[in-house]
């Protein structure tokens, strides 16, 4: 039997007066998802605003944002190096990366998305091996991030890095090769063993095939009408002479459905709960149908619900490592530099999450997968190395976190508690839980400065006292979700 999803709520779009409140819980729960996560200042400018105004702003600030510009050597073929083409590579590969974590961790809902497609429309960088088609990958991932889906499959299917790694390259009518022809059915579109069957991959595989065209490395890839099989075919039950543009027609015609309640699962399990909500996902898939395949509408219906901010919902998504890292930085309202982001990702590629490079054509599983008992040690050591770097950097803003928190209380026990819920949306379930957290954020100062009301905020010690706070937050089961 399927695990259950207990949020009784609907698609109904949160309003002021909603049963669910638009409050500072609901604000953290909204930026952990479509965002990573947002500051104490960021929540209080949520929450003068009303939940159709944020929710729409998220939205269309992320339709809107421009997209990243071509560099010098976007379109650039191996002639276009010079004698150390190795060196330049690897200085293009590492400087896009950086920038990439850059756009990630200042950016908005745009930027999720293309870390989503990333891990929806796999490539491996070292399949390819060129900059220029790297790019090339990814400014499709970007464009289309909340566009056409149609659209998206038929363009990304064509990126040099694509027909690359899943070989396309090599699928000619003297030899044709499966390997696109498959994913695109089971991962990328239908699902697996969902309206497709096998001779639909082989006879898709040869109106796949004839992109072949290319001169050197790193070059574009052309159509050679001389590799393509221009015999007839016969996909989904339809016969003709089919090729690539006719096998996005024709899938997304006779089994529009079938891709739309995929996509919207994937969206669902990534945005809500790995938990489906079988109802939620049709009436999702209806609005995708309804809307020529856009997603941005299916976007908005799911984020703007009564569902997705039902408490239920809540911290039930044990999110990537790289996602754990900058929210545990954001929501510190903490501003990290391009060097301690490249070493952030350095330390989630260590453990399984590498940009440019998820584990397999499948992806990373994410949720429970993301959690082993190594990696479980690494998070919690590099929660904790963050939260030291950010103190040895400047103790003073643990200070004031502190006091914006919590209207400057000296009560030791409240302090714990609105930091707490700070960084874990509902809270811990038992008062001696908080209770074991306040006796680590007293440290060894004696009781009797906090019993006589002398201890405050301003006290030397509260930065370390709210450093050793934050580690022990780090380490909580309660932590690892979002």
């Amino acid at each position: 039997m399927p695990p259950v999803n207990c949020a009784i709520s609907d698609l109904t779009p949160l309003t002021a007066i909603s049963p669910i409140p638009w409050d500072k819980k609901a604000a953290r729960h909204l930026y952990r998802r479509a965002n990573f996560g947002a500051s104490d200042a960021m929540l209080s400018d949520a929450l003068a605003q009303s939940p159709e105004v944020v929710i729409n702003t998220i939205i269309q600030e992320a339709i809107n944002k421009p997209l990243t510009p071509d560099p010098e050597w976007a379109y650039w073929a191996i002639s276009d190096y010079g004698v150390n083409a190795t060196e330049e590579f690897t200085e293009q590969v590492v400087g896009f990366a950086t920038d990439w974590l850059d756009r990630l961790y200042t950016g908005n809902l745009r930027d999720k998305m293309t870390l989503f497609w990333h891990n929806h429309f796999v490539t491996q960088y070292e399949s390819y091996s060129c900059p220029s088609w790297m790019f090339q990958y990814y400014n499709v991932l970007e464009r289309f991030a909340l566009g056409n889906f149609k659209a998206f499959v038929r363009e990304i299917g064509l990126t040099p890095a694509m027909l690359v790694y899943l070989n396309g390259v090599q699928n000619t009518r003297f030899e044709p090769n499966e390997n696109y022809a498959r994913e695109l059915y089971e991962l990328f579109t239908l699902g697996l063993d969902n309206g497709y069957t096998q001779q639909d991959i082989e006879e898709t595989a040869r109106a796949l095939t004839g992109y072949n065209d290319f001169t050197e490395a790193c070059a574009p890839i052309g159509f050679r009408p001389l590799f393509h099989d221009d015999t007839e075919k016969t996909i989904f039950g339809k016969t003709g002479t089919w090729g690539y543009d006719d096998v996005v027609d024709l899938l997304f015609a006779e089994r529009g459905m079938e891709v739309a309640t995929h996509i919207c699962t994937k969206l669902y399990t990534y945005f809500v709960n790995p938990k489906v909500s079988e109802d939620i996902i049709a009436e999702l898939a209806s609005i995708m149908m309804t809307n020529d395949f856009e997603i941005a509408p299916v976007l908005t219906a799911l984020l703007s619900s009564e569902h997705f901010f039902d408490e239920a919902n809540h911290e039930t998504i044990i999110p990537g490592h790289l996602e754990l890292f900058f929210t545990h930085s954001k929501e510190q309202g903490i501003d990290i530099n391009s060097e301690l982001q490249f070493l952030i990702a350095g330390t989630a590629s260590d453990i399984g999450q590498r940009l440019l490079s998820p584990v397999d054509v499948a992806g990373w599983q994410g949720n429970r997968e993301w959690i082993n008992t190594n990696t479980l040690i690494v998070r919690w050591g590099a929660l904790q190395n963050l939260t030291d770097y950010f103190f040895l950097t400047n103790a003073e803003q643990y200070r004031q976190l502190a006091i914006d928190l919590t209207d400057d209380s000296n009560d030791p026990a409240l302090i714990t508690q609105r930091i707490i819920d700070h960084f874990i949306i509902q809270g811990l379930e038992q008062p001696e839980e908080y209770e074991k957290a306040t006796i680590r954020f007293k440290s060894e100062i004696p009781e009797n400065y906090f019993e006589d009301g002398s201890w405050n905020l301003y006290w030397d010690t509260a930065p370390q006292q709210i450093r050793l706070l934050l580690n022990y937050i780090a380490t909580l089961p309660e932590y690892q979700l979002k």
